[in-house]
């Protein structure tokens, strides 16, 4: 009787052992011929796949300089998108020796399976993945990380951004209009040459506020004068949300500390590790220590310890510069050495 198997053992002798035979019933199989055909297919596209050095990275899909400074990336990260939450940050990583640097979610885009991210190339990390170009991959993308705003049950919010802040702040005022409340929007630049994000600030706000310290676009002033001026005004809010520089964040809690309203700050410029274990960016809020990574982003500005807050902001600014120069020493040296 012939086996039903590719290969079958049959007992010749005591003596001599098992010898395997083909079973000819086998060979006339067609599906036995079509496994034999795919196998040697499967196993070459799986050994390249192993052998590719993106398979386990993320791709700048699309790059957009916002002004000289601040670059917008839209990086293909479905698991991430799928999660990510107004409010939330990623944390990246160019290459394998690269520093891990957090930043906040700036869109998401659940159908494309990317999300966006806007920075501003002040220090190595930022410089570096600034200087890539769409099709390029980075090493680690890993987020959704932190708690996202709390924008459900808010019938009128102020959010104010400052700078490159406003690029975290958009995500959230889009987060409160579509949960059905009255968004008022605050934003302050220096000059009209660095201004981002404006249409689409234009887009989600009932009411958009642009100040300028020079007063070269929009309004001049800071945003906590606009403040002063709407809560003066007698408009009342349910919460103002400040996302920005810490002084920036500072002042606008203050501003807000003698009308009672509510304000929340996102303190993800202190941020290191993202995962609580560095406590790099252990901030006292309320007489308690609290990790921004963990805990946060987004506290009680009334509650934080700025003292504190910006005494840490600064700790790795000289390291940082230190950092940037070598780097630039050893490209230099390197240029010169091709050049010869």
């Amino acid at each position: 009787m012939q086996s039903r198997f590719f290969l079958s053992r049959t007992k010749k002798d005591k003596n001599i052992g098992q010898t395997t035979i083909i079973s000819h019933k086998c060979l006339t199989n067609g599906k036995t011929w079509l496994i034999i055909i795919l196998f040697p297919y499967a196993y070459i596209r799986i050994y390249y796949y192993a052998k590719r050095k993106d398979r386990f990275m993320f791709k700048i899909v699309t790059k957009k300089e916002l002004n000289a400074n601040v670059t917008l990336m839209e990086i293909e990260a479905p698991f991430v998108a799928k999660k990510a939450r107004a409010g939330q940050f990623i944390i990246f990583r160019i290459d394998e020796k690269g520093e891990r640097v957090p930043l906040t979610i700036a869109g998401y885009d659940r159908e494309k399976g990317t999300v966006s991210i806007i920075f501003q190339k002040v220090g190595f990390a930022t410089k570096a993945l600034g200087a890539m170009n769409e099709g390029d991959y980075i090493r680690d993308f890993v987020g959704p990380l932190g708690k996202p705003t709390p924008v459900e049950g808010k019938k009128r919010v102020c959010v104010v951004g400052g700078g490159v802040g406003c690029a975290i702040a958009l995500p959230s005022a889009q987060a409160f209009k579509a949960a059905g409340a009255e968004v008022d929007v605050i934003v302050g630049f220096r000059n009209k040459d660095i201004v981002i994000l404006e249409d689409e600030f234009k887009a989600c706000a009932d009411n958009l506020y642009l100040m300028t310290d020079d007063g070269s676009y929009g309004e001049q002033g800071f945003v906590t004068a606009k403040l002063q001026q709407l809560l003066e005004a007698g408009n009342q809010y349910d919460e103002v949300l400040a996302i920005g520089p810490v002084p920036m964040m500072k002042f606008v809690c203050k501003t807000t500390e003698p009308f009672g309203v509510h304000t929340s700050v996102s303190l993800n410029p202190i941020m290191v590790d993202g995962t609580g274990m560095c406590g790099g960016c252990r901030v006292t809020v309320g007489g308690e220590t609290k990790f921004a990574c963990v805990d946060g982003p987004e506290f009680d500005g009334h509650k934080v310890d700025f003292a504190e807050l910006m005494n840490r902001n600064s700790t790795y600014r000289t390291r940082e510069a230190e950092v940037t120069e070598s780097h630039a020493c050893r490209m230099e040296a390197m240029g010169k050495a091709l050049i010869k």
